[in-house]
């Protein structure tokens, strides 16, 4: 899988049952990987997904002569010894759309003492400018040039400790500070991070290089630069959103989904919402079953939030399954402004769904006065039926994969190749909990 113009038909209407198992969070691997370029010798990780974020990253790593081997079970082994500067073009032909350039800056200028980056893209899900990481590494002393074919930094005097204020607890930004910060001269205050259990992991593996980081309360950390840092060997932290995902497929389907390798401690918040709606779930020391109550679903009202809050790639998969609950759900979207478009494929299934640009269903967020749909009304039950659908990006794929999967009749999803950006193997386990679709190339 990844081919852009893959296309699945699927026969739905046939609940998914079945065990899957997770590997590491998408959102931990990538920016674990490119930690690595900051350590003297080499790291280990496991439990790294076959997905295509990953493989664009190593080809990143790759081409900035970091030499990156790997076995069957998802194990990594990355030596960043001969680190080097890589051609503009080169990088661009690695990224493609991927917005990870931007993170390989800070130790990239920390090891070379330079750093290059093309033009980024990403997800189409709303306003995620690279501005904010460049006005951060400036603060670190970086020199930002915007040249016709992208942005080149340098170091002319290192990077230096600096206070850095975040407006917003973004994901982001925060692991910039983390990975510029760590070698950087004197001590860094960072205020208002974000600290997903990603972001916590990722603190674990650059202490374990030799990092000096505490995290206060009040989304405050602090790092304390350090002058050299070892490689590093750790397991990643499971992905949770790919747990939420099939679990909102177990209860839109009518099935019963046990996802290997999810926790509970990081799933809290989502198995506290997945509960209102009616879902059963069963907590084991090695995963998590999913499964439908076998009665009406209820409505909920849900507002996503940065962690330790609702998470905004929670909501997609989950809006599939309210469309079955009786009555009138609301999903309010405050962390991504752009977050609704795949909707309109679930209203030609035959949801009734209507988006609006005001704050529903919760306070209001930064999103209310700027003319963005941003909430959603989800009335039901509605019974889905087939239809043809282009995937407009990751969580909403999936979502649409779920739609087609829980509706009546044949459905046609293409570019379905983006899926495989944060979903391992997915063909595969849609096989193992007994889903009837056809893949063609």
């Amino acid at each position: 899988m990844g081919l852009a113009g893959d296309k699945i038909t699927i026969h739905g209407g046939r609940p998914l049952n079945g065990r899957i198992e997770l590997k590491g969070a998408k959102n931990l691997v990538t920016k674990a990987m490119v930690a690595a370029i900051l350590g003297e010798t080499p790291s280990v990780l496991r439990d790294v997904p076959d997905i295509s974020d990953v493989r664009v990253v190593r080809g990143l790593l790759d081409v900035h002569g970091v030499k990156v081997t790997s076995d069957e079970d998802g194990v990594l082994t990355l030596d960043p010894s001969n680190v080097e500067s890589a051609h503009m073009a080169d990088i661009d032909a690695h990224a493609g759309s991927s917005r990870i350039p931007i993170l390989f800056c800070g130790p990239l200028l920390h090891r070379l003492g330079e750093a290059f980056i093309p033009d980024l893209g990403g997800c189409r899900i709303g306003d995620r400018p690279i501005d904010y990481h460049l006005e951060v590494l400036r603060q670190f002393g970086a020199v930002v040039e915007k040249q016709p074919s992208g942005i080149r930094m340098s170091a002319p005097n290192g990077l230096k400790g600096t206070k850095v204020h975040l407006p917003y607890p973004s994901v982001g930004a925060t692991e910039q500070v983390l990975l510029t910060a760590v070698r950087a001269e004197g001590i860094t205050e960072l205020r208002g991070a974000a600290i997903e259990p990603e972001i916590m992991d990722l603190i674990n593996i650059l202490q374990k290089m030799g990092a000096i980081i505490a995290v206060d309360t009040d989304r405050v950390i602090r790092i304390e630069g350090v002058e050299r840092l070892e490689g590093y060997s750790h397991t990643a932290l499971f992905d949770r959103n790919e747990a939420a995902s099939w679990a909102a497929a177990a209860l839109a389907t009518e099935g019963d989904i046990f996802v290997g390798g999810a926790r509970q401690a990081e799933m809290l918040t989502f198995l506290n919402v997945y509960r209102k709606v009616g879902g059963k779930f069963d907590i084991h020391d090695d995963g998590i079953r999913f499964y439908h109550p076998g009665t009406e679903l209820n409505p909920v009202i849900i507002e996503t939030d940065v962690h330790p809050g609702f998470m905004t790639d929670w909501q997609q998969p989950l809006v599939v399954a309210l469309t079955k609950a009786k009555g009138v759900s609301i999903v309010h979207e405050t962390v991504y402004e752009q977050r609704f478009g795949f909707v309109d494929a679930l209203v030609e299934m035959g949801a009734t769904i209507q988006v609006h640009k005001e704050c529903l269903g919760g306070q209001a967020c930064r999103f209310g006065q700027r003319n963005f749909n941003h909430s959603a009304v989800i009335s039901g039950p509605t019974k889905l039926h087939g239809a043809d659908i282009v995937v407009p990006d990751l969580r909403g794929g999936f979502s649409h994969l779920i739609a087609a999967l829980s509706a009546e009749g044949t459905s046609t999803v293409s570019n379905v190749g983006i899926i495989s950006r944060g979903y391992e193997k997915f063909i595969t386990k849609l096989e193992q909990l007994g889903a009837d679709f056809v893949l063609e190339g």
